[in-house]
């Protein structure tokens, strides 16, 4: 196996077993997996609408309903943005930050076995290491996960 071929294999790997966790933690909060996305997407950010569908690769319609049925339950608001009268803004409800913490505490403590076979000293050369892999680096999605980033 070449080196190219095992780090696709220890990605795809690591990228179950984060999928598991995520996926049994969500269905203990009757959430999807685009539902957590919503969520720790919306956690540090208030993003306008559009810009949160091309970011999750959701149209418009499926945007719509994502949104409708978080804020039946109580945690998501939409509301007009503050540059762009026209866009609307998508936040988190403090019923929806409360829940937000919750799941990323209990993601941290599900991968905490995973994280501890990491020796401490190598853990910032991991995530340096992971960066490139992990960040968008062109294409849409990177466009509109900087403008994201950009309405913090």
């Amino acid at each position: 196996m070449t080196s190219d071929d095992a780090l696709a294999d220890s990605l795809v790997r690591g990228a179950f077993e984060v999928m598991g966790v995520l996926t049994r933690i969500g269905a203990e909060h009757d959430l999807s997996l685009t539902q957590m996305r919503l969520l720790g997407v919306l956690s540090d950010r208030r993003p306008r609408m559009s810009d949160l569908a091309v970011f999750l690769g959701l149209d418009k319609s499926t945007m719509s309903g994502l949104i409708d049925r978080a804020e039946r339950r109580g945690l998501v608001a939409r509301g007009k943005n503050a540059e762009d009268r026209r866009a609307v803004d998508v936040f988190l409800t403090p019923t929806g930050r409360r829940l937000t913490k919750r799941l990323q505490s209990d993601v941290r403590r599900a991968l905490a076995p995973a994280v501890d076979r990491v020796d401490r000293r190598r853990r910032a050369l991991l995530v340096e290491l992971l960066e490139p892999v992990v960040s968008a680096s062109e294409g849409t999605a990177a466009a509109a996960a900087q403008r994201i980033g950009a309405t913090k």
